[in-house]
């Protein structure tokens, strides 16, 4: 994944899921390696059953917030951030930022101006993805 190459890592989760079973770090790396690759559908689904299965996985709950912005669905990612950020104790200046954009995104429902902006998604760290404006 630090090597942008994410078809390579979902084999290698893929893999890793047939030989171990689907641990919560196989279920987020095939989530984020599906987020990465934008198949939004699949990457929800798995990192649901990570969060299902350890709930205080915080790199899963906020990659989950991102698949949801990126689906437009601000309102439930608002909620998944604040999860991610109350469990990681605000110490992650990348939820903070992702929660803002989110909250930012449920407030321009009432300004449709600002929805028309573009963003771009950018990793940070070890899985952990971080969401800012695109430069036009």
């Amino acid at each position: 994944m630090e090597a942008g190459e994410h078809e390579l890592a979902l084999r290698a989760y893929t893999r890793a899921a047939l030989e171990e079973g689907p641990s919560v770090e196989v279920l987020a790396g095939l989530g984020s390696a599906n987020l990465r690759l934008g198949r939004l559908g699949q990457a929800e689904r798995l990192l649901r059953r990570a969060v299902e299965a350890e709930p205080e996985a915080v790199t899963a709950w906020n990659n989950l917030g991102v698949v949801l912005i990126e689906q437009g669905r601000a309102g439930e990612a608002e909620r998944v951030f604040r999860r991610a950020y109350a469990l990681d104790s605000g110490r992650s200046a990348a939820i903070r930022d992702n929660l803002r954009l989110a909250l930012s995104k449920v407030e321009a429902r009432d300004y449709p101006e600002l929805q028309k902006r573009k963003f771009a998604l950018v990793r940070r760290g070890r899985g952990d993805y971080l969401i800012l404006p695109h430069p036009d």
